[in-house]
């Protein structure tokens, strides 16, 4: 019988399912402490302002990203810097504690996934695509392709109860060629926001004001008053709205709009979680043309 009820809940209307709760809850998973906020911030932000609750997650704790610190005194204050970021931003931000620059698609590690999806009773699910420079990185999409039917599934993390409806699964925008470069499936203006995204990504000081500069040789053009900070931080790490995203702006906002739209995040849809027709993602970013 529990078979016929989740079979019933998973081919509802997607608007019927999100009528019993308006809130949409949406979950951004990343490696790192800071990885969330750099690709879905701005998103995050928008979500939080209509009301709707915004979970980060990193699967490591940052333990071993930097140059003179590391380990357990590294992990917590990276751990600090992801609490801050989350008040900046108006979301949740949890830090497991899986060791930087180890993390595998492991059994263990994949159940922690579907439980923290499980209980946040997650709708949308975000991450990176399996085309990256870090092994962390490429494993966290693996372990949320796993996922992406196992959370319905009531006998696997037993502990922790099903969901009755897949969520939609989605990778974040990357700037990898091969073997495909990401397709924009959806686009959202964040430009009203970029300012509260950089800010919140600024939390994370150990990481880009310390470690990510030290990588490319770069530290010395760090400066050193706030203000300052902020302003480098935003020119360089604003993107970029390629071609392609340019096109998923005009089919949601509309030409005129889209023009006018000097900053964006966008998304493309994983093949293996739900796949949502265009009135459903109007339902789900609820922003979309507004």
């Amino acid at each position: 019988m529990k078979y016929l009820i989740i079979a019933f809940f998973l081919f509802l209307p997607f608007s019927l399912v999100l009528s019993q709760d308006k809130k949409i809850n949406v979950i951004v998973i990343g490696a790192h402490p800071d990885d969330p906020d750099g690709t879905a911030g701005g998103t995050a932000i928008k979500f939080a302002e209509l009301g709707h609750n915004v979970l980060f997650v990193s699967l490591t704790n940052g333990d071993a990203g930097h140059q003179s610190k590391g380990g357990g005194a590294l992990a917590k204050i990276r751990r600090g810097e992801a609490q801050e970021a989350g008040k900046r931003l108006g979301v949740t931000y949890r830090v497991l504690d899986n060791h930087d620059g180890e993390l595998l698609p492991t059994l263990e590690v994949r159940h922690q996934v579907i439980r923290l999806i499980r209980e946040w009773e997650a709708d949308i699910v975000i991450g990176p695509r399996p085309y990256d420079y870090h092994p962390d990185h490429r494993n966290t999409a693996l372990l949320l392709q796993d996922a992406a039917y196992m959370v319905i599934v009531p006998n696997v993390a037993s502990d922790t109860p099903p969901l009755k409806r897949n969520p939609v699964f989605l990778y974040a925008q990357d700037r990898f060629q091969k073997p495909y470069p990401f397709i924009p499936d959806i686009a959202i203006d964040i430009s009203d926001v970029l300012d509260r995204k950089i800010y919140a990504m600024a939390a994370h000081e150990s990481q880009y004001f310390e470690w990510l500069p030290w990588t490319v040789s770069q530290e010395q053009n760090v400066p050193k008053k706030e203000k300052e900070r902020i302003e480098w931080l935003k020119s360089g790490r604003r993107r970029t709205i390629i071609p392609a995203v340019k096109e998923a702006l005009e089919k949601w906002y509309g030409k005129e709009k889209a023009d006018k739209i000097t900053d964006a995040e966008a998304f493309e849809i994983c093949e293996y979680g739900r796949q949502p027709n265009e009135s459903e993602i109007r339902e789900l970013f609820p922003m979309i043309g507004k």
